[in-house]
């Protein structure tokens, strides 16, 4: 086995000392069809949607983030509901 910086696994040389490829190593790889990366993740909306600046209050945006995560999403479903009753 040849040294490595500390801090850092040494490189192994002999198969017998290859590390093993259990299930943490699989949930780290990247994933390959062919020549195509496979994407991780929430699959791409068929609409995408844009992107927005805009000023609220504070108070109002911390009881939003306060709900945890998802706060986004959730602001959005407020959004569309107030629109659909015509408050839009």
């Amino acid at each position: 086995m040849t040294e490595s910086k500390p801090g850092t696994q040494a490189a192994w040389t002999d198969p017998d000392d290859a590390p093993e490829l259990d299930d943490a190593f699989f949930e780290r790889a990247t994933l390959f069809q062919g020549d195509r990366v496979v994407r991780r993740g929430r699959p791409p909306l068929p609409e995408t949607r844009p992107t927005l600046n805009m000023r609220i209050d504070a108070d109002v945006l911390a009881a939003l983030k306060a709900t945890g995560p998802g706060w986004q999403t959730r602001i959005n479903a407020l959004l569309r509901e107030a629109v659909e009753r015509g408050l839009g």
